[in-house]
């Protein structure tokens, strides 16, 4: 039986924690300069993953949450 592949552009966008999976947010690659720096800043670091989208990325990721 071949290895099961796990979805690769989940993989880059989405990282396993402790208590579930970690993304990061929207809105800051490009098109920054009528954002304000509060707004920027905001945008920084890691969420965690809501509820609701935790089963269909762990499916896309092989994994058990």
């Amino acid at each position: 039986m071949a290895k099961l592949k796990i979805h690769s552009g989940a993989s880059k966008r989405f990282k396993k924690t402790g208590s579930g999976l970690k993304r990061k947010r929207s809105g800051k690659s490009h098109i920054l300069t009528k954002r304000t720096t509060k707004n920027k800043r905001q945008l920084r670091g890691t969420v965690p993953l809501s509820k609701a989208d935790q089963n269909k990325v762990a499916r896309m990721l092989k994994e058990k949450i």
